[in-house]
């Protein structure tokens, strides 16, 4: 455990604006000090200050919220040598029973790391870091194009009847040509004219968010291979689902096993007995992203490999359900990529 192998634990409860620590002593739980600093440079200076005077011996950092309002915090940590663990908030239950405010988040952040076998570490490396700006601004590209294209088809069929019957049948990227040509007509009503600045909107928007998405896309393909170019090897692997794969897992041994891989990723099985039932259900937590990434993959082997239907079939006829199949599939894409990412050699982190 955690609190076996250091004297200190320094919790922090992150915002945006301020960071609150909490020194714990790892013997007895007691909190021996609190600081408050802004989410700063001269602030991460001072949290370490703080840390160095009041807690000399062996120390860790537990940072909630390390992948988001603590990322800079964290950075600033290990790049000056110390541990840092990455601690999720507390339960809710916990906190309507106990209270909440920054100074216990704070407190319990740092008794959580205490009570934990191994608490994962903050993800690190500048491409790795790249990597998930890159797949934030594409996903958003993506729904941006999903959305106005939604928008523009039910445009189309409200839309006056000659315009309609102008537009209606034609293939998409025919389809986006001609709205985005589309001008004001002295001849026409007042309701197409309002139809004709929409469609023509919509479509430019589409087009736009298409070629971002496609720049997007060619950057993080750029870092997959500079990073792990064998992911790509892998059937149904394509660039965005070797993005995730490298975002979620970061670098050798933070994440512990490729069972904490597969809990990670929500693909490991729940026990759910009772009774004289015996049974697993599939897990509902984990990183979503990391989930679907892995989902992805499956539904491009179940369509294109013989060997993963032949798989499916086979436990369909040992009287699994198809998406007990898929589940047994993601769990094995879990050990087989993670065993992979462990064992690549990265040309640049």
């Amino acid at each position: 455990m955690v609190a076996e192998v250091v004297d200190y634990v320094v919790g922090v409860d992150t915002h945006r604006d301020e960071h609150t620590l909490a020194l714990v002593e790892a013997a007895t739980g007691a909190v021996l000090a609190q600081r408050t600093v802004a989410s700063n440079g001269r602030g991460y200076a001072q949290a370490l200050r703080f840390a160095r005077q009041q807690a000399e011996g062996v120390r860790v950092w537990a940072v909630e919220g390390a992948g988001h309002y603590g990322a800079g915090l964290a950075r600033y940590l290990s790049e000056r040598g110390e541990t840092v663990l990455e601690v999720g908030r507390s339960p809710r239950g916990e906190r309507r029973l106990r209270g909440k405010d920054d100074q216990l988040d704070a407190v319990r952040a740092a008794r959580a790391a205490l009570g934990d076998e191994r608490m994962p570490v903050p993800r690190s490396g500048e491409r790795r870091e790249a990597l998930r700006l890159l797949l934030v601004a594409r996903r958003g590209a993506v729904e941006v194009r999903r959305e106005a294209l939604v928008r523009l088809r039910s445009v189309i069929v409200t839309a006056p009847e000659r315009l309609r019957e102008e537009l209606r049948g034609l293939p998409l990227q025919r389809l986006l040509g001609r709205c985005s040509r589309l001008r004001r007509s002295s001849s026409s009503t007042v309701d197409e004219l309002a139809a004709r600045l929409v469609l023509r909107t919509l479509a430019r928007r589409i087009e736009a968010a298409t070629v971002d998405a496609a720049e997007l896309e060619g950057e993080i393909l750029a870092h997959v291979r500079a990073l792990a170019p064998q992911l790509l090897e892998e059937p149904g692997v394509g660039p965005i689902v070797a993005a995730q794969l490298l975002v979620a897992w970061s670098h050798r041994d933070r994440v512990r096993s490729e069972a904490a891989f597969a809990r990670l990723a929500g693909v490991a099985p729940l026990p759910a007995s009772s009774g004289q039932t015996s049974r697993h259900r599939l897990s509902r937590g984990g990183d979503r992203q990391l989930n679907r990434a892995l989902h992805t993959v499956v539904l491009h082997r179940r369509q294109h490999d013989a060997a993963t239907r032949d798989y499916i079939a086979r436990r369909v006829a040992e009287g699994k359900s198809r998406r007990e199949a898929t589940r047994l599939l993601k769990r094995y894409l879990a050990r087989r990529l993670y065993r992979l990412l462990q064992n690549q050699e990265p040309l640049m982190a």
